[in-house]
């Protein structure tokens, strides 16, 4: 069983001399963050001599500015205060709300900057307009002033140009001049080029529709209509008003957009439109230039998501081939790990065709070289090449699952692979372009981040931010009471083991049982037992402080283990999670210290839908329940996301009829409370409304509590606070917690 206990003797001894303070919801919500000052959205500028970042100001840490950390002068500095831009109420287009909510960027200020190619300047956009910032004079100018808004900015590889999306039409700006090109003519209504569509945004992570040749004569982009996908009227709830949205929303079983591929040239702004073949009910994964300035990749997937081809296109001959295949006979999960090398004779690519993500060296021409990484383990991301020193550097969970470090292997011949961070945590990396140093932002699941600059081998040159905990840091009064987590691990019915981990007050008292919150998620592509700071454990601290155990346990079909570990899922959710979950709860009536009859559970999102089938489905083990803005209906989410897991309605009707909430409601015997925002774009509201009605239909008590305005992350301070209180309420009325 792994503790980490000498981490937590580590922390407390820094905090000895500091008179200890109760932690209430109000101040885990408040400012300054008891996370410390860590900063997000860390860079290298282009020429290594800069690392930048994005920090919230020490009054409100959800007002974002730009700082840097200058190697050469060993300084941290204010480099772009976000009010001396734009100071007053930021307003966004519906589009570029529900972009950044794909993105789960948050925040008022500088929420994102774009480095030109030489390094020079910054672009940022503010309020619907461009931010051109000038480094040398320290001054800025807008570049765009129009009652458009202009999205999805970026620098042109040399630098030359700017590009932007407004009213739906691709851009691009001259800065020496000043002149607008307009790279397409037909955007509006039903037609967006250059954007990506909801289900890219939500479930592919791609959050582009163009990409730029790297000699600048060209760009590839997407054309989609979305005249196909079924229109639906969508309710925002909002505390004074209620909005109505036609919005083409693809329901699982429902036409997807239809999409083409071109390229454009900017001396003539002629499109020349890829062939993508006879089969239109597909999409586009992912785009990228090959070195050669000429030939175009992109990943090509069909809808069931089993087949996933790399093509290249060459734009002179408009001829295009197939370089490689991938097949599966559940899903094949989207990854950004394809790397062209500069010799432009060689690429990286990353697969599970063995069952674990791994790294490959091919040939352009599509031959396979060799296997670069192997075993039972995953890598997470392609960090680095350095094709001098014949070196890639990853991110993986190679010594545990819990843990993400950064590794080196060799590139052309085989070798051992070395891991170069610090073993006990978990680190977050960036590489800088030259590959000789890194950025390494280092936590654990007590300790706050901290960023440090380091050498390509782990050497470690300096502090961007140390984050100590000392007198000064906001979370040392709370220190001394936070409780250390035990790890373990449980084995599934098929023999698969999984991570479990629980916090526990840290004097138990002696012949005392204890009620249990099971937080969980459950879901595809997520893990919560990790030796990782996240500040949602400060509210399962605070639980632990009123009188409570909180569990966690990454049940079959999560991430990061391969996957064995997630198909078990396939064409069957809320089955397989469950058992799984019931058999964390036997774990927990083994424990001399657990009130079996006070188990409860806990879960937003998949969570949320995962705390409904427990609670309808498994009664017996738990015996009260939070669900938040929960899946009720897999016929009511997106094509790409549950197509992939359950197949499509016509060939898995019954997959999807007991993968619903509603034939299990019967089985519901302990008190429910379903929380959810009003104003949800991801998973509608309806999803709520729809199990309300079910609920109320057959007599069965239940409590709710509902956001207006909020979308699915239900942001915001406030927010939050009553949402936390309210989950406590719950909990601590019906297991008798005072």
């Amino acid at each position: 069983m792994l503790s980490y206990a000498a981490l937590a003797t580590g922390l407390l001894a820094t905090s000895q001399f500091t008179v200890a303070q109760p932690l209430t919801l109000e101040r885990i919500f408040d400012d300054p963050s008891l996370a410390g000052k860590a900063p997000v959205n860390l860079k290298f500028s282009p020429d290594g001599t800069r690392v930048t970042y994005l920090q919230g100001k020490v009054d409100d840490y959800n007002r974002y500015d730009l700082w840097e950390y200058n190697i050469k002068a060993d300084t941290n500095r204010l480099l772009v205060d976000s009010q001396a831009l734009f100071s007053g109420p930021e307003t966004l287009s519906d589009e570029e709300k529900a972009r950044r909510e794909r993105q789960r960027i948050f925040g008022r200020g500088i929420l994102e900057y774009k480095w030109s190619k030489d390094g020079k300047a910054l672009l940022f956009p503010l309020n619907g307009d461009l931010y051109y910032y000038e480094l040398s004079s320290g001054k800025s100018r807008k570049l765009t002033d129009t009652e458009a808004f202009e999205t999805d900015a970026r620098f042109s590889p040399k630098g030359n140009y700017v590009s932007f999306i407004r009213e739906q039409d691709l851009y691009a700006l001259e800065l020496a001049t000043g002149k607008e090109i307009r790279l397409s003519k037909d955007g509006g209504g039903v037609i967006k080029n250059g954007m990506a569509e909801f289900v890219a945004q939500e479930e592919m992570s791609r959050m582009t529709g163009y990409w730029w040749a790297g000699d600048e004569s060209k760009i590839a982009f997407t054309r989609i209509d979305e005249s196909p996908v079924q229109e639906a009227i969508r309710n925002e709830i909002y505390a004074d008003e209620v909005k109505l949205f036609n919005q083409r929303y693809p329901f699982t079983g429902t036409d997807n957009v239809r999409i083409d591929l071109g390229v454009v040239t900017l001396n003539d702004q002629k499109v020349n439109w890829i062939d993508l073949g006879k089969e239109k009910d597909i999409y586009i994964a992912r785009a990228k230039w090959l070195e050669d300035d000429t030939t175009l990749s992109y990943q090509w997937q069909n809808r069931a998501q089993q087949k996933l081809e790399l093509r290249f296109y060459n734009a002179d001959s408009k001829q295009q081939r197939v370089a490689l295949t991938e097949i599966s006979d559940t899903w094949i999960n989207l990854h950004f790990d394809l790397h062209f090398l500069k010799d432009k004779k060689h690429f990286i690519w990353a697969s599970e065709r063995d069952g674990y993500k791994h790294l490959y060296l091919y040939r352009t021409s599509g031959q396979l070289v060799r296997q670069l990484t192997q075993g039972d383990w995953i890598v997470e991301k392609l960090q680095g090449v350095d094709e001098k020193k014949g070196l890639i550097y990853f991110s993986g969970r190679k010594d545990t699952p819990l843990e993400s470090h950064l590794y080196a292997v060799p590139l052309f011949k085989k070798g051992n692979i070395e891991r170069i961070t610090q073993a006990g945590a978990y680190h977050k990396v960036v590489m800088a372009e030259d590959n000789r140093t890194f950025i390494d932002s280092k936590s654990s699941v007590n300790q706050p981040t901290s960023v440090s600059l380091r050498k390509a081998n782990g050497e470690f040159i300096t502090w961007l931010e140390q984050n100590k905990l000392d007198d000064q840091h906001p979370l040392t009064p709370f220190l001394n009471d936070l409780s250390t987590p035990e790890y373990g691990t449980l084995k599934a019915a098929d023999g698969q083991l999984m991570h479990y981990r629980l916090f526990k007050p840290k004097q138990l008292k002696k012949g005392k049982k204890y009620p249990v919150i099971v937080n969980v998620y459950g879901g595809p592509h997520a893990q919560r037992v990790t030796n990782s700071w996240r500040s949602k454990n400060l509210y399962f601290q605070y639980m632990v402080q009123q009188g409570y155990i909180v569990f966690q346990l990454d049940n079959r079909g999560s991430y990061n283990r391969g996957k064995r570990f997630e198909d078990p899922i396939y064409k069957h959710l809320g089955e397989v999670e469950v058992a799984d979950q019931i058999r964390g709860v036997e774990f927990l009536r083994t424990l001399d210290y657990v009130d079996p009859s006070r188990i409860g559970i806990y879960g937003h999102s998949y969570g949320g839908y995962m705390a409904l089938m427990t609670m309808f489905k498994a009664g017996d083990y738990f015996t009260a329940g939070v669900s938040g803005a929960p899946v009720t209906d897999w016929a009511l989410y997106d094509t790409h996301y549950t197509e992939r897991y359950l197949g499509h309605p016509q060939t898995n009707a019954k997959g999807y009829e007991q993968s619903a909430v509603f034939p299990y409601t019967d089985g519901l015997k302990g008190p429910l409370m379903i929380y959810h925002g009003m104003a949800d774009d991801n998973v509608l509201f309806t999803h709520a409304t729809k199990l309300f009605k079910q609920l109320q239909d057959e007599a069965k008590p239940f409590e709710m509590m509902t956001y207006p305005g909020s979308k699915h992350s239900l942001r915001g301070k406030k927010v939050q606070t009553h949402l936390h209180q309210t989950i406590t309420n719950f909990f601590n009325r019906h297991f008798d917690v005072k």
